[in-house]
């Protein structure tokens, strides 16, 4: 069994043998957990000029609802309505590692470097994107990537629809 901090490097380097061991593991949910919490923490780091302290507790509460919603998303959408025949998976598997997906938010504590922290931004938003949909695919036992991007993608939407409607705004995101 890996330590939290070789598993969150495999899941950046987007290792499938890392998200694989991840999801068989149920102990490793605290650890994903702690992960996503690193990554609002960073992320609140990194615009605490434009959100304050205040925004970046309450950044740090929606990150973790916003995780654990999105992986019941995903999970519900995976394995009931875009299952695979191979399919087989809890939440537990999808929340951790998707949970360990959202390792490279981590650059986002760069966000408030002038001129290039918008780009660290976009760019390890995209890299978490990619790295959600390798867990995705991991997690519900997908032959198909392109199955566990148009689970991620539903997800994501349903879950942006859900916040809208609850008025949580753009602090709820996941990813």
């Amino acid at each position: 069994m890996q330590n939290i901090m070789q598993r969150m490097l495999g899941a950046a380097k987007l290792d499938v043998a890392t998200y694989e061991e991840v999801e068989k593991d149920s102990d490793a949910t605290v650890q994903a957990l702690g992960v996503v919490v690193l990554v609002a923490v960073a992320t609140g780091l990194g615009s605490l000029g434009y959100v304050g302290f205040s925004g970046m507790l309450l950044g740090i509460v929606a990150a973790v609802l916003g995780w654990a919603v999105w992986a019941g998303l995903i999970w519900l959408i995976g394995t009931k309505l875009l299952a695979e025949p191979s399919t087989e998976a809890d939440w537990g598997q999808v929340a951790r590692t998707t949970g360990f997906a959202q390792t490279p938010g981590l650059l986002r504590i760069f966000g408030f470097i002038p001129v290039i922290g918008p780009f660290i931004v976009l760019a390890s938003g995209i890299w978490q994107i990619v790295a959600v949909v390798i867990a995705v695919r991991s997690a519900l036992d997908y032959t198909a990537t392109w199955r566990a991007v148009v689970v991620v993608l539903i997800g994501w939407v349903v879950s942006m629809m859900i916040y809208m409607l609850l008025g949580v705004g753009s602090t709820a995101t996941v990813g």
